[in-house]
């Protein structure tokens, strides 16, 4: 426990603190870096799609708000937070950053710890202005309470959170660490069982097993936000639909035209390349060219066989200027060998399907401790303000 009273004071008492420029001088290609709050991020100043101005705009922000090192840049419009101490001489000018003039009579880990807490950050997104963006100012900055101890006390508390933060971030890679390794094992299994060849093997091209088959187009005035059939389009496939289609619609399509036998494998085939859902049967319609299914004979290739292969295949997709594509081309030419016997399939997606079961449950647990790890920083910090460490 920390024997002194510690005093609560508000960031304006303690710090200058300072704002960039709000103008919008003119860009270049080359000049002075102007660091906005999108440049802000966790792991520090991120210099990507950084913008360039005169050394002109450069002198004329920085007699407003001049950089120097011990300083803290603080975001304080859109993503609120993510305060960095600049640890190097800045060659830069801010906009639309909160700049906090540390002097040697406090510690700038101390007040990167309090701005880090939990309960700054959301009492900051809290009572944040705007709509569209939200953002504080700089008068809001300056009233915000703090707690301030001596320097030495500061100094104590950083460095109790510095070795605390150093052993949670190492679990943190440790825990990382396995979690990768327990994707890249079941994605080494597949890849060993999907590459093998020899006697009782065949091997081929998708485009041998079955034809690329999707639905009739669907246009938008057929579609309603509410109704009798979902309508899965490419953002909403495996996931809750968003539009409907009429039962006659659905009815005189699915007789007339290309449709999914209930167990065939879906695949996305635009944006996230091989998502892959299994047709249940029930009432539902899908749009075409987005989502596509093989027509196989399951006399030859069983479907959970296809769906456990589309989990680790190359899928040589045709990558556009915005998205992704798979086109039915690159589909038919993917290569694939499969056992002749059902039983050696079966066999195969028996053993795949128990050891994808094990690796999601490792996931989750990984992803629990992180989780863990993440709360106990922000339990460390909330006890640290307090005058608990």
């Amino acid at each position: 426990m920390i024997a002194e009273m510690i005093e609560i004071k508000t960031l304006g008492d303690v710090y200058d603190v300072r704002d960039g420029t709000h103008d919008s001088p003119k860009y270049q290609d080359e000049g002075y870096a102007l660091i906005t709050s999108k440049n802000l991020k966790p792991e520090g100043l991120n210099r990507n799609k950084v913008k360039f101005i005169s050394e002109v705009d450069f002198q004329k922000i920085n007699e407003r708000s001049q950089v120097h090192v011990g300083d803290i840049l603080f975001a304080m419009i859109g993503t609120i937070g993510n305060p960095v101490i600049v640890e190097e001489t800045p060659d830069y000018a801010i906009k639309n950053v909160a700049l906090f003039k540390v002097d040697k009579h406090q510690s700038s880990k101390y007040l990167r710890y309090y701005l880090l807490s939990d309960y700054v950050i959301s009492k900051m997104q809290k009572e944040a202005k705007g709509t569209t963006q939200r953002f504080v100012g700089l008068g809001y900055l300056r009233k915000f309470p703090i707690p301030i101890p001596s320097l030495p006390e500061q100094e104590r508390i950083v460095a109790i959170l510095d070795t605390a933060f150093e052993a949670i971030d190492q679990a943190k890679q440790n825990v990382e660490r396995n979690l990768h390794n327990a994707k890249e094992l079941f994605q080494s299994k597949l890849n060993e069982v999907f590459s093998q060849k020899g006697d009782g093997w065949v091997e081929g091209t998708v485009g041998d097993i079955g034809k690329v088959s999707m639905c009739k187009r669907i246009l938008k005035h057929q579609t309603t936000p509410t109704g009798d059939i979902p309508f899965y389009k490419i953002g909403t496939f495996g996931k809750e639909p968003d539009a409907f289609i009429s039962k006659d619609i659905y009815n005189e399509f699915r007789e007339k035209f290309s449709f999914p036998k209930e167990g065939d494998v879906l695949i996305s085939a635009s944006g996230t390349i091989g998502r892959r859902v299994i047709y249940d049967g029930k009432p539902a319609y899908f749009q075409d060219s987005n989502i596509v299914w093989i027509d196989n004979d399951e006399q030859q290739v069983l479907n959970d066989y296809l769906f456990q292969f589309y989990g680790g295949c190359d899928w040589n997709s045709t990558k556009g200027a915005t998205i992704s594509r798979l086109y039915n081309s690159n589909l038919r030419q993917i290569r694939i060998s499969f056992p002749k016997s059902l039983e050696k399939q079966q066999l195969i997606v028996h053993q795949l399907e128990t050891l994808s079961v094990q690796t999601k449950e490792l996931e989750t647990n990984y992803t629990q401790k992180l989780t863990e790890l993440e709360d106990l920083k922000k339990s460390l910090l909330e006890r640290a303000f307090k005058g608990e460490v």
